[in-house]
């Protein structure tokens, strides 16, 4: 069955929102990994990728805005989860560099997780600029993954 042009925005827009939620989680992350690090590097580095998500963010709003929606301030329901644990875990561990990179690099996931979501809706919705932009995000958001593990498996500055 075939949708209508309204339905197909509306589901772009929940898409596109989702989005916006992970990066929300993720900006949120990421100021709780500063507030937990003396670590210089992992400050540096932490505040670079919740700037990369305030952008991230802001074109996924404009985007949404000309489609005549609104973008959501929310979180996701799993990361505020995320966020508490790693609350209790930051208690525990007392700034452990490690532990630290672990809960980035699990918050990582959840933003790449949410990403491939996006891009393999089987209703395949998305215009071809939005797909362009989301698979950019996504290989960005693979790289930071992927230095945050890094540095988590090898314990070494940047």
């Amino acid at each position: 069955m075939e949708i209508t042009a309204k339905e197909k925005t509306d589901k772009i827009i929940a898409q596109l929102n989702n989005l916006v939620e992970i990066n929300n989680d993720r900006i949120q992350g990421y100021e709780r990994a500063i507030a937990e690090t003396d670590d210089e590097d992992l400050t540096y580095l932490f505040t670079n990728m919740a700037a990369q998500s305030r952008g991230y963010k802001s074109d996924l709003s404009r985007e949404i805005i000309s489609m005549g929606g609104e973008a959501t301030d929310g979180t996701k329901n799993s990361g505020k989860i995320f966020r508490a644990w790693m609350d209790i875990k930051a208690a525990l561990t007392g700034k452990n560099r490690k532990e630290i990179l672990g809960s980035c690099a699990f918050g990582e996931d959840a933003a790449l997780d949410t990403y491939k979501t996006v891009l393999a809706d089987e209703d395949n919705v998305l215009t071809d600029d939005l797909v362009k932009l989301i698979q950019r995000q996504k290989q960005e958001i693979q790289l930071d993954h992927e230095r945050v593990k890094a540095l988590r498996d090898l314990g070494k500055n940047l």
